[in-house]
């Protein structure tokens, strides 16, 4: 009997075509399940309304269609994130008085260039000989090296990586008193070049297409200890030129959609 009269009310309500408008702009309609909503907007010719996300790794792009892409009356939301060299911009999140959905966003995540890329690979890495000399050469147009601020060219500085070799000495002392003696040994384990070896080399690159380039600082370290010696690169300042780098695409940002959006340092989540 019960199955019978739900079976007779969702036929009545279909053949009402209980449509719906809601608030929100959405047309739903009643149909018998279980008189659940459904949406119709898939069949209708348009959507109710614009959403999307647009995601790019150029500056260029994600600026012009920010600026192309902002709808009248309406305030976009933009939200940078440091850490990630990203920012996001939500085109209809409203405000307190007036939220909107905040689904239709364009998100910018920079790229690192392909020099910058090779050199955070290597950067602290233990490296034979032969893996530092190839990464000299492949990169020696941004290279500049030195040992003890005399400046040696590039060439020169990558044979001298090439021609190190171990050497091993060994020392040992005795003195003998009249109530005691005493003894005592040191090994030294040295790495040297035929060459001048170097010390330090600048690495010039863009770290992001959307920043200047920047000198970045390599201390050379060499371990020893083994039949080969090791070799590696130590960026000087490292924490420091991120967080200055972080800084700079700010205000790149700032200076390309500053006027359209009102930018926020840090990451936005809608609550449920």
């Amino acid at each position: 009997m019960k199955e019978a009269l739900q079976l007779i009310t969702q036929t009545i309500l279909a053949s009402a075509n209980q449509v719906l408008n809601t608030n929100g702009g959405h047309t739903v309609a009643l149909v018998p399940d279980g008189f659940r909503t459904h949406n119709l907007e898939q069949y209708q010719i348009g959507r109710d309304r614009f959403r999307a996300s647009m995601n790019t790794h150029s500056l260029d792009d994600f600026s012009n269609y920010v600026a192309h892409h902002t709808l009248d009356g309406q305030q976009p939301a933009g939200f940078v994130d440091q850490d990630r060299m990203s920012a996001n911009v939500l085109f209809n999140l409203g405000d307190a008085n007036v939220p909107g959905h905040g689904d239709d966003t364009a998100t910018l995540t920079l790229k690192p260039t392909a020099a910058y890329s090779a050199l955070q690979a290597i950067v602290g890495t233990s490296l034979s000989q032969q893996q530092l000399a190839e990464f000299l050469e492949d990169w020696m147009p941004h290279l500049l090296a030195s040992a003890n601020d005399e400046k040696l060219e590039m060439p020169a500085a990558i044979n001298a990586v090439r021609r190190m070799s171990i050497k091993a000495t060994s020392q040992q002392d005795s003195v003998v008193g009249d109530l005691a003696a005493s003894r005592s040994a040191m090994d030294a384990i040295e790495a040297r070049s035929l060459d001048t070896l170097p010390t330090t080399f600048i690495f010039t690159s863009r770290p992001f297409d959307a920043l200047q380039p920047a000198d970045i600082t390599l201390r050379v370290s060499v371990i020893t200890g083994r039949d080969q010696p090791l070799l590696k690169l130590r960026w000087v300042g490292e924490e420091a030129q991120r967080e200055a780098f972080a800084d700079e695409f700010k205000q790149v940002l700032q200076r390309e959609i500053g006027g359209l959006v009102n930018l926020t340092i840090g990451t936005f989540q809608q609550g449920k």
